[in-house]
């Protein structure tokens, strides 16, 4: 049987080894550059600790930290993102119910579509306009339950939702008030009024309500619902006491702040100076340990908020002091 490599030339010749030898050059390129890239591999790998090497905590929770702070430019990013264009929703427009409220079911049966009718109907061109409700959500500890009573019969059921934020895990004990039964309980030992807004009075669960009134036994603010949605991404998922907060909310209320913002003076408001975290007022040490964290939080949230106008150069500061001008010469 012949070969390609067993042919033999006319003028003596052979052909073989000229083909063998155009064959080991190929080879030999081959195995160099399959050389290089080993090498170029190892180097690679040699370059990195391995895994198994133990390495110091503060290396790992550095690392941990700087990956957690990816995480979160990274969802940032993606909130930012436009919606996708036209036919490329992945569902029907007029599907999705990106708000919601905090209304409650009368019953788990009868007619599902009962409130939209109830809507429809109120929307007739006959009908008087819709009366649209405000909420008010309110700390509580089951040791200020006469004064939380007292609060929340001043509002009356047919213009507010109420939500009670139990500081204390204690829920079942509010059961002998009529109201009770009308009002949202979130339960969360040792959580503060901030805390509880942030993860529970999301913009697109309050959309529904005209006003958001944030009360305990300190600051009583009340927002609109675009204030509320600018004043809500301001409060950081860390901080939870909302030290600071008071000094920016102006920049929820864009525009004249005499007018944009207001104090609600047709009623007064007792300061009943009713503690609701650091032990209820008995256990001085555990409030001064709150009122150090809150202090820490205050400076945390300042830092926070220069570095961040800082970085977004489209960003202007509309309450800013107009710079100096310099006098005219001449």
């Amino acid at each position: 049987m012949g070969s390609a490599f067993s042919s033999t030339r006319k003028d003596g010749g052979s052909s073989s080894l000229l083909k063998v030898g155009r064959a080991a050059k190929v080879v030999c390129v081959a195995l160099l550059l399959f050389a290089a890239g080993a090498v170029a591999t190892l180097h690679h790998a040699d370059s990195s600790p391995p895994a198994w090497i133990p390495r110091n905590r503060k290396i790992l929770r550095a690392e941990a930290a700087a990956a957690a702070a990816g995480r979160t430019r990274r969802s940032r990013h993606a909130m930012q993102r436009r919606r996708p264009a036209s036919g490329r929703e992945p569902l029907p427009r007029g599907l999705a119910h990106e708000t919601s409220n905090l209304e409650m079911e009368p019953s788990l049966a009868g007619d599902p579509e009962w409130r939209m009718k109830q809507q429809e109907a109120a929307a007739a061109p006959a009908a008087p306009p819709p009366k649209r409700k405000s909420i008010l959500a309110v700390p509580v500890g089951i040791k200020n339950k006469d004064v939380v009573n007292r609060l929340v019969s001043k509002f009356p059921a047919d213009d507010f939702a109420v939500m009670l934020f139990h500081y204390d895990g204690a829920v079942e004990q509010w059961g002998d008030f009529d109201w009770s039964e009308r009002a949202v309980h979130v339960a969360a030992k040792g959580q503060s009024k901030w805390w509880f807004a942030k993860r529970f009075l999301q913009p697109d669960v309050v959309a529904a309500y005209d006003y958001v009134f944030i009360w305990d036994e300190d600051m009583v603010p009340v927002f609109s619902r675009a204030a509320w949605r600018c004043a809500w991404g301001m409060v950081q998922n860390d901080l939870i006491h909302g030290w600071g907060l008071d000094y920016k909310v102006g920049y929820c209320a864009p525009g004249d702040r005499a007018v944009t913002v207001g104090v609600v003076d047709s009623e007064y408001v007792l300061h009943r100076g009713v503690p609701v975290l650091g032990g209820g007022g008995g256990n001085s040490a555990g409030r001064a340990a709150v009122r150090r964290r809150s202090s820490k939080e205050m400076r945390i949230f300042n830092r926070r908020w220069e570095q961040a106008a800082a970085e977004d150069k489209s960003w202007k500061d509309p309450y800013a002091p107009e710079p100096a001008r310099e006098p005219s010469s001449g």
